[in-house]
């Protein structure tokens, strides 16, 4: 039987937070084009939670500036 510590843990979720966020980026390239690095910048700094609503909303999105408005609330 293998313990999980807490440093192991974390590791765990910050690699599920990563492939969420990666996971996000390759939707919004797919559904609006291109990003600019700034708009990915910004994403990247979106707290997880954020992330997760942004993977919901981003089934909304026409265009590039449905993104850059739903980053702007």
């Amino acid at each position: 039987m293998q313990i999980v510590t807490s440093w192991m843990q974390e590791g765990i979720e910050q690699g599920i937070e990563q492939g969420e966020r990666s996971l996000v980026l390759r939707l919004l390239t797919k559904r609006v084009g291109t990003l600019p690095s700034e708009v990915r910048d910004r994403i990247d700094q979106l707290p997880i939670d954020q992330v997760e609503a942004l993977g919901e909303a981003l089934l909304e999105f026409r265009t590039l500036t449905d993104l850059e408005a739903w980053l702007s609330q």
